[in-house]
Formats: C-alpha cells, structure tokens, sequence
C-alpha cells in the first residue's frame, strides 16, 4: 500500500472514530458538529431562564435574599437583553402550568390550590393560581374532567383570557397594577408554593382519567331528596323563631337518614357496586378546631368518618357520595345558625376587665358541636330503630353494617395514624350559651377532633 493510500485510511479511520465519539456523547454534545470535544456546551436562552427561575425558587426555600435578588434582577432583564425577557416570560408560565399539573398528581384539586394560594400568600397570588389552572386546562377535553373539578373550575372562573401566552406575564401585571419585579416576586412565591406543598389524599380523578358520567336513576333520587333538604335547612336558617329551626333541621335530619336506608336496602337488593369515596371540605378561619368538630359530629351522624387537617384548614370526610352530600349540605346550615346565634349572644368581660370575645366564641361553638351532635345521634337513632322494626331486620342491620365496615376500611387505609386534639373550654358563659343555641337550633358527639 502507497504513503497516500495509508493516509486515506488512517484519515478515514478517524472521522470514523469521531463519528462514533459524537454518537457517543448523546443530545449533550450535538450542538457541537465540528466534534471539538471537550468544549463548554452554551445553553439557549431558554435554558438559561429556566435555569434561574429553578434557582430563585431555591433560593425562596432557603431564605438565601442575596442569590434571590441576583435571580430576580436576571428574570426582570431576561437573559440577553430585551428579546430574553419575552423568554423569561414563556418560561415563567411554562413552569407554573407544569407545577400546576404536579400539584394534581399529587392529590390537590383546583379549589384547595387557589385557597392555599390565598391562605399562605395573597389574594393576588390566589388568582395567578386561578390563572394557571385555566391554561392548563386546555390541555384537556372537557370529558376527561371530574363533574367535581368542572363544578369547581366553574366557581373560580377558571378561564384563559389574555390572548397570547408570550404576553400573558406583562399583561397580568398591568390587570394587577405592578411593575415587573413586583410580578416576578408573586410568581416565583407561587412557584415556590407548589413546589412545597406535601401530598395529600387523591380525592377523585385528576384530569385525564376521569371517565364520562352515566345516568342512573338513584342518582335522580338523591337529587330531589337533596333538594327537599336544601328547601327545608333554608327555611331553618332565614327563620327568626328558634323552635321552627329547631324543627325544619331535625326533618332534614330524618329525612336524610331515612334515604341513606333506603338507598343502602335498594343497592343490596338491585346488586349494585356502591363504594365509599373521599372528599375534602373547607373549614376557615376563625375557630377552625370547634368548626371541625361540628363537621365531625355531623359526618358521624350521617355514618360518614371526618379527619381535621389543621395545616391547609380542610377536613378529609370518608362516606358514600349520597352521605356525603348530606352531611356537607348539613353542616353548611349548621355553620350558619352556629355563627348567627353567636354573633347575637354577648360576651363579657372578665373580672380584670379583659374582654372576653374569643374566649366565649370558641367556648360557644366548642359546646354547640358537642351539642348537635348528641342530638343528631338521637335523631338517626330513632330512624334506624323505626326502620328495623318495619323493615326485615335480617336483612337490614348487615347491610348497614357492612356499609360502615366498608367506610371505615377505607378511612384506616388513608389514616392509618392520627392525633386526637382535645378541646379546652375556659369560658363557662359560652359552654352555657352555645349549648343553649344548639337545644334551640337544631338536632353524641366527642370533644375530640382528630388530626392526620
């Protein structure tokens, strides 16, 4: 073979080489076609603004205000001068729709994102989150979305209205009245929201697995009995007589638990899959603890199981969907009444001369709790014994037994450890007052309420 043969070859025998290096070296090095290997690899301007929002959400946990502000002073000027800031724009929303869709996966609906927004933030932050559950929203046919997440993508107005999502940072600082290094600062706090927020009981289908609705005939009747209720705890609450509330309450009571046996004998009967579910209620500030004891003692009464989460004020209720229903309708009236007899009551002052206001409210609701609750008890009780007794108690004490088996199952399963916080009283004039008020208004309830 000739000199200039083996120089063909061996020249030959390197690009080869090299062709095999850059295979190699995979997506990290094909912005390098000359194949000068070992060169610094210059990230996009996208890359780069994505890089600094995951370092000013870094630096937002850690507290660490120096690195902040470098970050923030980037994402204000974008990366490369005016043309990076429509970058950084694109990035920012980019990344709050993908936290958004992790949040789900994680067990959060839209309704408890946007309160924690507003809980642990602002009012303003709470509608960025609205924002950024409506844009990634689209990304979904309307089928493929729980009725529950429709209903509450509904009340929170949930729409995309700006035009282009290049634009959609600079136009909703201007609809909120900030600068841009204001609007950084409350997206990159909502960021760092979702980023933090722990995972929590999946509570039904996140979009994209839920499966179309079917009708079905006891769904029809849950909806008039549940309309028959909404009528008569309306009446209990607008009424200025305390007996006629007193009254219509306890009927919506009966009513309620003369359905539930109905419908648990009409599902044993037809062989119908009817299965406990979960949902999640708000419960707010102020007197979130005597609050969830009212939910609770309710729940019960309506054979459902109700955990207080005390961080993101929610409680978790475990029953079947038409006990559900009851006891969120229920505990809404109740809350209602609670909260207008206490506002008419009049606290005092203690002998120092103190004023005694949140002492006798938290005592008052802490002692109407206890209160409906034994009431509630006793009026489902009764049913249930009239049931029996009209009924083929054969066939109807195991089938409701094997209801609250089911639901306790699946309650212990997602609760598998709880605290129990008891309740202090330290204003007699409440204890007194709000047992008075719940005798007055309405219908065995522990002073315990649990805590996951």
């Amino acid at each position: 073979m000739g000199k200039n043969s083996r120089e063909r070859h061996k020249a030959k025998r390197k690009a080869a080489e090299a062709a095999q290096r850059r295979r190699s070296a995979g997506p990290a090095d094909a912005g390098d076609p000359l194949g000068l290997f070992g060169a610094p690899r210059v990230p996009s301007q996208l890359e780069l603004a994505e890089q600094i929002i995951d370092q000013a959400v870094h630096a937002q946990h850690g507290e660490q205000g120096a690195a902040l502000d470098r970050c923030r002073s980037l994402l204000i000027t974008g990366p490369g001068g005016a043309a990076g800031i429509q970058v950084v724009n694109r990035a920012l929303l980019a990344r709050l729709l993908h936290d958004v869709e992790q949040a789900w996966r994680r067990g959060w609906q839209p309704a408890e994102l946007v309160r924690a927004a507003r809980r642990e933030c602002s009012a303003r932050h709470g509608r960025l989150m609205v924002d950024g559950i409506a844009a990634r929203m689209r990304g979904y046919p309307k089928a493929a979305v729980d009725q529950r997440w429709q209903a509450q993508l509904t009340i929170l107005d949930a729409r995309v209205w700006w035009e282009h999502d290049d634009n959609y940072v600079t136009v909703w600082g201007d609809r909120q009245g900030l600068d841009r290094a204001a609007v950084i600062t409350v997206m990159i706090e909502v960021l760092h929201l979702l980023a933090t927020l722990p995972a929590i009981e999946v509570v039904g289908p996140a979009p994209g697995d839920a499966r179309p609705a079917t009708a079905a005939a006891p769904a029809d009747l849950d909806q008039r009995m549940l309309d028959r209720v909404r009528a008569l705890l309306a009446k209990a609450e607008s009424t200025e007589f305390p007996d006629e509330a007193d009254a219509f309450t306890a009927k919506a009571q009966e009513l309620m638990a003369r359905h539930r046996i109905d419908h648990a004998l009409l599902v044993a009967a037809t062989g119908e899959r009817d299965q406990p579910v979960t949902r999640r209620i708000a419960v707010d500030n102020p007197y979130e603890a005597p609050k969830s004891l009212l939910l609770q003692v309710v729940a019960e009464a309506n054979s459902c199981r109700a955990v207080w989460g005390k961080r993101f004020a929610f409680t978790t209720v475990v029953g079947f969907p038409s006990d559900l229903d009851s006891t969120e309708l229920l505990f809404t009236s109740l809350l209602v009444q609670a909260t207008r007899a206490m506002t008419q009551a009049k606290s005092t002052t203690d002998e120092y001369g103190r004023n005694t206001t949140r002492s006798f409210r938290q005592s008052f609701l802490t002692a109407y709790a206890s209160r409906i609750g034994e009431r509630l008890s006793a009026a489902t009780g009764e049913v249930g014994q009239e049931a029996a007794v009209s009924a083929d108690s054969a066939q109807f004490l195991p089938v409701l037994a094997a209801r609250d088996d089911a639901v306790r199952d699946v309650f212990e399963k997602q609760f598998p450890q709880l605290t129990h916080h008891r309740s202090t009283i330290n204003n007699r004039q409440g204890w007194a007052s709000g047992r008075a008020a719940a005798d007055r208004a309405s219908l065995h309830g522990r002073h315990a309420v649990a805590h996951d």
